[in-house]
């Protein structure tokens, strides 16, 4: 045994010896490297994946799941100071069914499921009245949270109590109510409006003013604000004028990118809206026939009057003669012959009236700009973009223009080219920026760097092991041509110190022999040998 680990140790040393520096790096370098690998991969094996169990939870909430989870000898992490749990993942769904089913987590509120579990005799009318107003808080705080933009609320609610007598005028509740709005988040007046109907059509006899809401900043939100209203126009505003730039934008960008490719066109939208509402009303009349500017004869009457002989008035009308004075009566012709008519015609006619309330509608886009950068099909050269493209490109924009602008603003005239050209800016240049769309696999927290530098360190793994089978294989070669032509007939060499043995040989041998192997043996014999003597 011995003989076989020495030549083993000899073989191994004189393997080691006859290695390059270069050879003695990367076996080193291989074997440092497969601890590694097994190390990291030994730690993320052992290591298991935590996952939220419950999130956004209350210290008392926290504690009551993080004391529970210890008694089942449930591995948990508690994480964003607190208020998350974390579980192994192949455990968090059943934890969850079973946690739910045991009544966790325990807010400490009660609701209207504590009247339908603890239904019974002994409760008193007060103890009564103290549970219904705050399971009613409970639940009423759990509406408001479902609202977007709001993380928790509290809610106090007074009711009055009922009156004794008859007749007697009956006090109205009242509410308080602070929320803890999310941090970014503004509420609208349409959800502010809401909330106070919600809340007053929730509690009896509950007036909007006599609701206050403020949230965990001390700002308080009135029903009727006049700057709420204000910002919420202005929110509205801001919202439409980008709904239609994004849209525009969406539309180009659809376009362009079907005719040079999705990932070369980038496109930005800019317009000015007009937001004024006009109301107006319009009495209007107007002629049935406007090329003659008649109406429609509805009446007619002719008058004709004649007479003749002596005492017959002057003709005509008075003081309209040439040499005559205006409305002066002329001389009395009373005893003088002469003729007299008169003719006169009465037409009514009837004409449209027209009565018009007019609401023109907002929104009306008073000048777009388009900014759109484009990437050649060959990206580092500009000019594989022809000249014919580019105008094609501004033909379809400057369309776009001229269509989605409003007619009242150019006068009822077409835009020039000039003026569809300012309006329009066209860049051709290599996309630098481009987003690379990356994908993740949420079940593997093992990163990518990982599988690179093992596969790295397993290919020189396996490079050196080859390597070093050929060296063995060829050593081997070596060796056997060595011994066969080393080969030579043992020589038999007798012992020199060979001696006839003898009786007093024998006992001798026998004797060391006992003593070595029985030493106690021997000293009895040795005892036994002097007590005889």
């Amino acid at each position: 045994m011995n003989r076989t680990l020495m030549q083993l140790r000899t073989k191994t040393v004189e393997f080691w010896r006859n290695r390059s520096k270069l050879q003695k790096i990367l076996m080193i370098g291989g074997v440092a490297a497969l601890a590694i690998i097994i190390t990291v991969v030994s730690i993320f094996a052992s290591s298991e994946k935590m996952v939220p169990l419950f999130r956004d939870l209350s210290e008392a909430e926290a504690g009551q799941i993080k004391q529970e989870l210890d008694g089942k000898n449930v591995k948990s992490e508690l994480a964003n100071n607190g208020t998350t749990i974390l579980v192994p993942e192949k455990q968090a769904d059943s934890l969850k069914v079973q946690l739910a089913s045991e009544g966790l987590p325990k807010t400490g509120n009660i609701d209207y499921s504590f009247f339908a579990n603890n239904s019974g005799f002994g409760l008193t009318d007060n103890e009564f009245d103290v549970l219904k107003v705050d399971a009613t808080q409970t639940e009423l705080s759990n509406l408001i949270n479902t609202i977007d933009g709001i993380k928790d609320s509290k809610v106090m609610i007074n009711l009055p109590k009922d009156s004794v007598f008859v007749g007697e005028e009956q006090s109205n509740a009242s509410t308080s109510i602070v929320l803890q709005v999310q941090p970014g988040y503004t509420l609208t007046q349409q959800q502010v409006k809401g909330l106070y109907h919600l809340i007053s059509k929730s509690v009896p006899n509950l007036k909007t003013e006599n609701i206050v809401i403020m949230d965990q900043d001390s700002n308080y939100y009135d029903l009727n604000s006049s700057s709420d209203t204000y910002a919420s126009g202005m929110d509205a505003q801001q919202q439409k004028k980008e709904e239609i730039e994004k849209n525009l934008q969406r539309k180009i960008q659809q376009l362009l990118g079907t005719m040079m490719g999705q990932d070369k066109v980038a496109v930005s939208v800019t317009t000015d809206i007009d937001f004024t509402e006009e109301k107006r009303k319009e009495d209007l009349v107007e002629p049935v026939d406007k090329e003659n500017m008649q109406g429609i004869a509805v009446s007619a009457e002719k008058i004709a009057e004649t007479y003749s002989g002596n005492g017959a008035a002057a003709g005509g009308t008075a003081g309209t003669g040439a040499d005559d004075v205006t409305n002066y009566q002329g001389a009395d012709g009373a005893n003088e012959s002469g003729d007299y008519e008169k003719s006169e015609d009465r037409i009514n006619y009837e004409v449209n009236r027209i009565h018009k309330d007019i609401k023109e509608s907002p929104y009306k886009v008073r000048d777009i700009g388009i900014q759109a950068l484009v990437e050649p099909p060959t990206a580092n050269d500009v000019n594989s973009l022809t000249a014919e493209r580019q105008d094609d490109i501004k033909k379809i924009l400057s369309t776009i223009i001229s269509t989605s602008i409003d007619k009242e603003y150019t006068n009822g005239q077409a835009l020039t080219q000039a003026d569809l050209d300012n309006k329009i800016v066209l860049s051709v240049s290599k996309l630098d920026g481009k987003q690379q769309t990356t994908t993740e696999n949420p079940s593997n927290n093992i990163p990518i760097w990982v599988y690179i530098v093992g596969g790295g360190l397993l290919l020189a793994i396996i490079a050196l092991i080859i390597l070093l089978v050929r060296n063995r294989r060829k050593e081997e070669e070596e060796e056997e041509e060595e011994f066969e032509l080393d080969e030579r007939t043992p020589i038999h060499v007798p012992d020199i110190d060979t001696e006839p043995e003898t009786e007093e040989m024998v006992r001798k041998n026998q004797l060391e022999k006992m003593a070595k192997e029985k030493p106690e043996d021997f000293a009895k014999l040795l005892r036994s040998w002097l007590s005889e003597d």
